[in-house]
């Protein structure tokens, strides 16, 4: 065993990909396994986006990051979740926020009461029962001992990469400058043996992280494992980036605002606001995206607009041979959900809890595969809902989404819902039954049933108890200081 081990591992590329997975294996692993990182300057690295989700405390936590300290190395704002302008129908607005509605009982969540309070008209929004949710509209935030992390940030990618490289290189990670020329592989079981660079120099490894973005230069180019498309799901493939200056207040959650074509961002940060433009060009071209973005921002711009071009989909295997892919190098769905640097995470935390050694046992790699693949999926069909439970007809962009064939896992999930109020989240599935709740309901399906048990309860004891979680939810949220003054003291 200790002769088959793992001695070097070796990741091609920087940017978000690669130095989360070199922090995390030189913090974790640095004192048994030799980890080099292959990055050039001279290659511009694709930001996978500003906004992430809660879940990235747990991969803070293993590396014992400190949130105060990374939110200020990274102009880091707080966010409780995201409002849709137009996604349903214009005008209209909804927020998923990362909260949970928790006054339910053993048998229906609280929707099926909340369900019936609606009908008999003794019931508010469904956010005024949600301490994330009423704070996001309230812009207030602040962090309580003990309480439950409900939060994630916006932050300056760039900058999270250098955050991270400090770490990685403290724990005595490897960083060569250099491109890398060609992959060399093993002619008798086609593993990768080595990259040569540029400048001839070889960089051998046992274990090779494919962080080279789109181009998948390892995954891809050179063991040619295959691309599962998506388009005819999620149908942009182009997204327009500009920084502003801020002229707004700072608010705690990610704007998506939908447009004839796409959507437009805005991510606000502690002095600067990120936007962009996700668009399908087949019903806008690049010139006409850059001027439609420029005519809706605020505040002067930092940057010359820059568009990406992209194809949803993912590798028909993330982890093949003796290469994992990682990042962009394994697949887009979309920066819809914030969804990209948690299937980084995802990826690495995964890899070193299946750790191989130099054989690569199958049994290792499939199950990884496997693994990873059912939490993609699931992430997928929630970012397909969006497009497609619309009432928009305005633009071809919109009846495609609205009139396209669907995954049946999805069209499953939305028939339950529509029928009987029902939500849940499967094991291992990222997305949880607030989410989809508020998602589906924003997205205009209203249940035609709630559950019985309901009935149970008289409606005068129906509205007390309605009005008393909305009151506990109001002098929670009425306590909280607003969410810049609480950055200015926490993290600036």
């Amino acid at each position: 065993m200790q002769q088959d081990a793992i001695k070097k591992i070796v990741i091609a590329g920087g940017g978000t990909a690669g130095w989360m997975s070199a922090a995390a294996l030189g913090k974790l692993f640095g004192k048994n396994i030799d980890v080099t990182l292959v990055e050039s300057d001279a290659i511009p690295t694709v930001g996978v986006g500003e906004a992430t989700i809660p879940t990235l405390h747990l991969f803070h936590d293993l590396l014992k990051i400190k949130e105060s300290e990374f939110m200020a190395a990274t102009n880091a704002t707080f966010k409780l979740g995201i409002k849709f302008d137009d996604w349903y129908q214009k005008p209209q607005s909804y927020i998923h926020s990362f909260g949970r509605f928790n006054h339910g009982c053993w048998a229906a969540g609280f929707q099926h009461f909340w369900l019936r309070g609606r009908q008999l008209d003794i019931a508010s929004e469904i956010g005024d029962y949600c301490p994330e949710h009423l704070a996001c509209r309230m812009g207030k935030f602040a962090i309580a001992p003990k309480q439950e992390r409900n939060h994630a940030f916006h932050l300056d990618a760039g900058l999270y990469a250098k955050f991270l490289r400090n770490i990685a290189q403290q724990c005595g990670v490897q960083r060569i400058e250099g491109k890398i020329d060609k992959v060399n592989l093993d002619h008798d079981n086609g593993f990768i043996q080595s990259l040569t660079l540029d400048n001839g120099r070889q960089i051998q490894g046992d274990l090779f992280i494919d962080c080279t973005g789109f181009r998948g230069l390892l995954i891809e180019q050179a063991l040619n494992t295959g691309y599962e498309d998506w388009s005819h799901w999620l149908p942009c493939d182009s997204a327009v980036t500009v920084q502003t200056e801020l002229n707004d207040e700072t608010v705690p959650y990610t704007r998506s605002i939908a447009h004839h074509a796409g959507w437009q961002w805005q991510i606000p940060l502690q002095t600067r606001m990120g936007n962009g433009m996700v668009f399908c060009s087949k019903y806008i071209s690049d010139d006409e995206a850059k001027t439609q973005l420029l005519a809706n921002i605020q505040g002067k711009t930092l940057n010359p607009p820059r568009v990406l071009k992209f194809k949803t989909g993912v590798r028909r295997k993330l982890w093949n041979k003796n290469c994992v892919a990682i990042g962009l190098a394994g697949g887009f769905i979309e920066p819809l959900e914030s969804t990209s640097i948690h299937l980084i995470q995802q990826s690495i935390i995964r890899l070193m809890q299946s750790l191989p050694t130099k054989k690569m046992e199958a049994a290792l790699r499939d199950r990884f595969n496997a693994s990873m693949r059912e939490e993609i999926d699931n992430i997928r069909d929630f970012i397909i809902l969006h497009y497609h439970a619309t009432a928009r007809k305005d633009s071809a962009f919109w009846r495609y989404c609205k009139d396209m064939p669907i995954p049946d896992s999805l069209q499953a999930r939305m028939d339950q819902f529509a029928q009987s109020g029902h939500v849940y989240q499967g094991n291992g599935e990222l997305f949880g039954e607030a989410s989809w709740l508020q998602v589906m309901l924003g997205q205009g399906i209203t249940p035609k049933a709630y559950h019985p048990i309901v009935d149970l309860m008289p409606e005068q004891e129906l509205a007390k108890f309605l009005a008393s979680v909305k009151q506990q939810t109001e002098r929670r949220v009425n306590q909280l200081p607003n969410h810049l003054d609480f950055i200015r003291h926490y993290c600036q």
